[in-house]
């Protein structure tokens, strides 16, 4: 098994094309043919989770957060960062880090909030613009079914609860093909038409490679028309952060505690309570202060993330609470989610959780 077999794994639940433009993901360090010995999952990848992975025989480590976040002009061991690349690349360790594209899955950081929580409902904060695109193309009638079909097998078509989604009609194309052509149907210089079938679908933009090979291999032209626009459609199942109800609404302290002891918060920074009850929740892991006039739109009576700044707490302008659970406590599920996807896939190779804990926060 090579480090491609668990990297295509993890990109399959999520694709790396919807990680933010900001981030470093993918495989930071190593090469994806490299056979894999073992695996360590982590929030964080620091020298001691390093040490983990050489004493439990892994050479690979997956890690939600990216250690090489910015670009490293040196590489001397001056700081945390440089001494973790130097010792994984010394002792033949591999990092993969997938990070805001796991916070974009549907079942990614902030559904594995929602579950904690036992909300319902549940549904994405912010979808990610410009993630679905159109293909359309033109295919002989009697090909249009193979055309159409392998077209769904490679993921497109897919819309909400429905797949085999697709648009077609019925009309004729022209073409002459030059000196250098051989064409399947008609003569080469000579005026041909063909009675065609008009296919449209939508498909997800990690999905374009597959999509066109799909296209090419299953079409009888030499040469074949098509063209792929992107869509301001609202995609259900990509974006930040989500939206979620309580089986039963709490008062707003009741649901504060539950809060502290569901996710093993130290301590919550909140704004001020409202004196209403707590039923609709909106969830962010991580740095998540973009989002509070977002989670307002929702309706949400509390947003839960990390991260948030002194003034920022006003933006609740009394329309919601917002509470500070602290960024490690809002992601510590997710190496759980992690490994759960890599022995579902992988269920007899080694893949370990590791047991270091990487939160740089403390409390008195």
């Amino acid at each position: 098994m090579t480090i491609k077999d668990i990297t295509n794994c993890i990109e399959k639940f999520a694709p790396l094309n919807y990680a933010e433009g900001f981030d470093n993901v993918g495989l930071l360090i190593g090469n994806y043919a490299t056979k894999v010995s073992g695996v360590v999952v982590t929030l964080d990848t620091l020298e001691n989770v390093v040490d983990e992975a050489i004493e439990k025989n892994c050479n690979l480590i997956v890690s939600f957060h990216p250690i090489i976040f910015s670009g490293l002009k040196k590489i001397n061991g001056k700081n945390y960062v440089e001494r973790v690349v130097l010792k994984a690349i010394k002792n033949d360790i591999a990092i993969y880090a997938m990070h805001t594209a796991l916070d974009n899955s549907i079942k990614g950081v902030n559904a594995k909030i929602c579950d904690a929580l036992g909300l319902k409902n549940q549904r994405i904060l912010i979808p990610q613009k410009n993630t679905i695109k159109k293909l359309t193309t033109y295919a002989p009638q009697e090909s249009a079914d193979k055309v159409r079909t392998a077209l769904f097998k490679a993921g497109a078509g897919n819309i909400g609860n429905y797949d085999y989604c697709s648009y077609n009609t019925e009309g004729f194309g022209t073409y002459r093909g030059n000196e250098n052509s051989n064409p399947v149907i008609g003569e080469k210089g000579k005026f041909h038409a063909e009675k065609e079938t008009f296919i449209s679908v939508i498909f997800e933009k990690h999905l374009e490679k597959n999509i066109l090979t799909a296209l090419f291999n299953s079409h009888p032209y030499e040469e074949v028309a098509y063209d792929i626009v992107s869509l301001d459609n609202i995609n259900q199942e990509i974006g930040m952060g989500m939206v979620g109800e309580l089986e039963e609404e709490k008062s707003e302290t009741e649901f504060l505690n539950f809060l502290k002891e569901t996710m093993n918060a130290k301590g919550i920074r909140h704004s001020v309570l409202l004196n209403k009850s707590i039923k609709k929740v909106a969830v962010l892991g991580g740095s998540g202060s973009f989002a509070i006039e977002n989670a307002i739109n929702t309706k949400a009576d509390i947003y839960i993330t990390a991260d948030i700044k002194y003034h920022e707490f006003y933006k609740a302008e009394n329309k919601l609470i917002i509470a500070d659970i602290g960024h490690y406590e809002s992601e510590q599920f997710t190496k759980n989610l992690l490994v759960e996807i890599l022995t579902k896939k992988f269920p007899n190779f080694a893949i370990i959780l590791s047991k270091k804990n990487t939160n740089p926060i403390y409390y008195l």
